[in-house]
């Protein structure tokens, strides 16, 4: 989970808030996180509580619980692994040589022809084993990144002035950010899958899938902070303009590891992001497959997934997300905030789905449930809150 949290919320939306605004918008990204927990904890509590995965427990519950999630997790396949493959794809761009001629909708194709063979033929384990110290490598050159820009910040323009998030105009921005962090809620339900099949092969117990689960969830939560900061030391108020659409900014977040750490790490730099995002693709893929998958054999009343259907909805998600990039190509900006809007819209839904089902199986903590009411009080809230600036009713 945490391997797919650190994809384009990261790597783009923390930078940008980071470079456009400062520090004004860490707090949106804590809150996000705080109010996100409960739901993504119960996929693990509840794997533990009774052996099979919350998509299972959603089938129990009612029918209608599991048309809502299937539904959801159908659009939301092709628009998350669409957007990550995207920015996987721009990246790879940046790194080949211009001579090649490769176009981003020819590097995207061969993005996902890549990933699905990995998936379908079943190395995933390899891969999955990689990215492991792909992020690992990330993660240390975010951290020296940030600790040698906090070193020598960039000096303010004479003529910057701070601009402000808090209003209706930035509202757009703030839910793309919030969308992804640290990870579409229906990640919970996917990470539910992943954790019941590691207590069938480890025999882990339920501290140490907890201890688990919050160590990642931290790790997530604490690097888009880092992330935040490279953008506030590096390009906050030095009137460079900040890249939105397109993938421009790509060259400019590869520019913020460059200038800091030094330019003998561009093409390193670019590889380890490039892999995070490869990974991401993968995980999202492997993910939605598995989830829909579960969700068919549900329907169906079979006792056991089919890996026809894995192979199947696998596919899904990958061509599905090839067709949604033939509409954004050469729109990374507007495909990802579609993107991290949609995740975020939705998120109201599976957190009311997660806390439902876990709060009839077992009696909540007093500070568990109040959390949780919190949390979706905070979710539905500022959904409802875009939803009505989107429809013109503050105009």
């Amino acid at each position: 989970m945490a391997t797919a949290a650190i994809g384009g919320s990261h790597l783009i939306s923390s930078t940008q808030a980071g470079a456009i605004y400062g520090w004004q918008l860490a707090i949106m990204i804590v809150l996000a996180n705080v109010f996100k927990y409960p739901f993504f904890r119960f996929a693990t509590d509840y794997v533990y509580d009774t052996g099979e995965s919350l998509i299972a427990g959603y089938a129990k519950r009612s029918k209608v619980y599991l048309w809502v999630y299937f539904i959801l997790s159908i659009l939301s396949a092709v628009i998350s692994t669409g957007a990550v493959s995207l920015i996987a794809a721009v990246i790879l761009g940046f790194m080949l040589p211009a001579s090649l001629g490769l176009s981003t909708m020819v590097l995207s194709l061969i993005i996902v022809a890549v990933s699905w063979f990995f998936l379908i033929a079943g190395h995933y384990k390899l891969l999955d084993g990689v990215t492991k110290w792909i992020m690992i490598a990330l993660t240390a050159a975010t951290v020296a990144a940030v600790i040698i820009a906090a070193g020598k910040p960039t000096v303010m323009a004479v003529d910057f002035v701070a601009a402000s998030p808090w209003n209706l105009a930035t509202l757009g921005f703030i839910v793309a950010l919030m969308g992804w962090m640290p990870a579409p809620l229906e990640f919970a339900a996917i990470t539910s899958m992943w954790t019941s099949a590691k207590v069938k092969a480890d025999h882990t117990t339920h501290s140490q899938g907890l201890l688990d689960f919050n160590v990642g969830y931290a790790v997530s939560a604490i690097l888009a902070l880092f992330f935040l900061s490279l953008g506030v030391f590096v390009q906050y108020g030095s009137g460079q303009e900040i890249e939105l659409v397109g993938g421009a900014y790509i060259n400019q977040l590869i520019n913020m590891y460059t200038a800091t750490i030094g330019e003998w790490s561009r093409l390193l730099v670019a590889f380890v992001a490039f892999m995070c995002m490869f990974g991401t693709t993968i995980t999202c893929a492997d993910g939605y497959g598995r989830a829909n998958a579960e969700c068919w054999r549900l329907l169906k009343g079979e006792s056991e997934i089919n890996k026809k259907q894995i192979a199947f909805w696998t596919t899904y998600a990958i061509g599905g997300g090839l067709v949604i990039i033939t509409f954004f190509t050469g729109q990374l900006g507007a495909m990802l905030k579609f993107a991290m809007i949609s995740a975020f819209v939705s998120a109201p839904i599976f957190g009311w789905l997660n806390y439902s089902l876990v709060k009839k199986h077992k009696k909540l903590s007093a500070g568990m449930n109040a959390l949780s009411i919190a949390g979706l009080i905070f979710l539905a809230g500022f959904a409802l809150l875009f939803l009505a600036n989107l429809a013109g009713l503050f105009s």
